[in-house]
């Protein structure tokens, strides 16, 4: 059941008190025998609140320590790009970031005149840097926390591969910055930001003008341009703002922002399906307001505030399930990139719609399934191997024309305007084309649900043998497999996921949250989706031996 209040203007009295915010970020101590208050890497970096004690500058200080540390280990002597998006904590942390990096004699690059930068266009500059620099690596971080809650910071690390760092070396990062914080933080090299900034260590860097000057080489723009395609935009209020009006200028689209709102309590922003306030851009009650305006646009584009998740609206349907636009994309992309040579792969995560397998299968591409989490896709985006790379949160990233890598985190942005492209040179919106896919391949039913989860609950799960778990059928049909590690890298998928010839289930504790995510897709229509769901929550409490709610 959604919220009374979903899809609407937030209450004033539920609007984050910004000085407030801020002043606990610098003034809360930290109790670090609490677990929940440790440095905890989930997928993509540390997130949480000062409000809760889950991130506060202390947070900032014994994670940037330890990046340093680590970068003089693995040798990595280039400068460090910094970028942030709109939210009230990202400034503040950047600078107490800045401060520890200075004080321990690394170059850093920040955009010009502190502007925001989008985690692609961090990627795409870190790589760009590496590309011309063989000896002298360049690494990233950025400051955010995607789509979550106005109150919450975050902070990510990007090695010189330029994606999200793998587990490794974010546990050895999460390690050493929990050691720091044990230490009282006597280990952190810290210089006040005013004399940092006469150290000679930080510069100033157009993050945009490249990233938005390199677009033609992973996008026909001119398509977009010459089509005259009416393209809506909304930046949800986030770092991508200023990079949609400059792409429309540089090839003379017929774009409009429509929201220009750069508010970092996201006040205009309509609330969520369970009435918090997350700028979430594959959600039908925070796009709502886009989603009102499709019928001005021929194609309406959104992205979440570090615009590394897109979400497509279109006229006929309106928001698109992210499963369903990537089936689209995957199967248009293979036809119009002439250059992919045919050992490119498709990559996925375990828990993205089974329709790009069908498609991939009708295609003759190999996919490969992994982990979730964007990191899994790094390695083969760098070589070429994998020719595009998508999860379904609305996330995915896709080679340059040539082949070549264009960026190894997700670009919500190229996403956005590949829909475009695909409308351009097809004449069909990406809707109509899943709707073709859907005639072909039978239709798709997909749904996420989180439940809430006491850690006593997920410790259970995480000590059970989960291939060892007996379950015949699923939804009526044979079980026809019973996963827990990705094929190709033999990797921890971090759950169990169920398969049938006609539907899935997959189940996972979060890593920064109290609660399991259960995911399932359905080939046979709703009701069966639901009886999926349902064994799913059955089996879930079954091993893990309490009664769990959906949150």
């Amino acid at each position: 059941m959604a919220h009374a209040l979903a899809g609407k203007p937030a209450p004033k009295e539920q609007l984050i008190n910004i000085p407030e915010l801020v002043a606990a970020y610098y003034s809360r101590q930290l109790d670090i025998s609490d677990p929940a208050q440790r440095v905890s890497f989930g997928t993509s970096g540390h997130r949480g609140s000062p409000l809760h004690n889950t991130f506060n500058q202390d947070h900032v200080l014994a994670i940037a320590q330890a990046i340093c540390e680590h970068r003089a280990a693995s040798r990595i002597s280039g400068p460090v790009f910094v970028g942030t998006d709109t939210r009230a904590l990202s400034k503040p942390s950047q600078s107490s970031a800045l401060e520890v990096f200075l004080a321990n004699g690394v170059d850093v690059k920040i955009h010009a005149e502190r502007g925001f930068v989008p985690t692609p266009v961090l990627s795409h500059a870190v790589l760009s840097f590496n590309r011309k620099n063989s000896q002298t690596k360049a690494d990233g971080v950025v400051f955010t926390a995607s789509h979550n809650p106005p109150e919450d910071g975050g902070i990510k690390y990007n090695p010189p591969s330029g994606g999200p760092a793998d587990a490794v070396t974010t546990k050895a990062i999460q390690d050493r910055a929990n050691q720091i914080l044990e230490n009282k933080l006597q280990d952190v090299k810290r210089v006040p930001l005013e004399w940092a900034q006469k150290t000679g260590h930080l510069h100033e860097f157009d993050f945009l003008t490249p990233y938005v000057g390199s677009l033609s080489e992973v996008l026909d723009m001119r398509a977009i341009a010459s089509s005259g395609l009416k393209i809506g935009v909304d930046a949800l209020g986030g770092a991508s703002l200023a990079y949609w009006e400059a792409v429309a200028e540089k090839y003379n689209l017929n774009l409009e922002v429509v929201n220009s709102v750069v508010d970092p309590s996201f006040a205009f922003m309509p609330l969520d399906k369970d009435g918090k306030l997350r700028m979430d851009c594959s959600s039908s009650y925070s796009m709502a307001g886009l989603i009102k305006q499709k019928n001005r646009f021929d194609l309406a584009l959104g992205n979440d505030p570090d615009a590394d998740r897109h979400g497509i609206v279109t006229k006929s349907f309106g928001l698109m399930n992210p499963n369903h636009y990537l089936a689209s994309a995957v199967w248009y992309l293979f036809g119009h990139r002439s250059r992919w040579n045919k050992q490119m792969a498709i990559g996925k995560t375990v828990v993205t719609s089974s329709m790009i397998d069908r498609v991939a299968g009708r295609l003759k591409r190999k996919v490969v399934e992994t982990p979730v989490g964007f990191k899994w896709f790094v390695d083969g985006l760098l070589s070429g191997s994998l020719a595009v790379a998508c999860e379904e949160s609305a996330g995915a990233s896709l080679l340059r024309k040539n082949g070549r890598v264009w960026t190894t985190d997700k670009d919500g942005i190229v996403m956005g305007l590949l829909a475009a492209e695909m409308t351009a040179r097809t004449g069909m919106d990406p809707s109509d084309i899943y709707r073709k896919l859907e005639s072909e391949f039978s239709a798709s039913c997909f749904e996420r649900v989180e439940i809430e989860a006491t850690p006593e609950a997920k410790s259970v799960w995480e000590q059970n043998d989960l291939q060892s778990i007996e379950i015949a059928e699923l939804g009526g049909e044979p079980v026809t497999a019973k996963i827990t590690h990705a094929a190709d890298s033999a990797a921890s998928i971090g759950g169990l996921k169920v398969v049938s010839e006609n539907g899935w289930i997959a189940l996972r504790p979060s890593g920064t949250e109290s609660v399991f995510k259960l995911y399932a897709e359905s080939f046979k229509g709703k009701n069966h989706l639901n009886v999926l769901i349902e064994q799913a929550q059955e089996l879930l409490g079954k091993v893990t031996g309490t009664g769990l709610q959906s949150s």
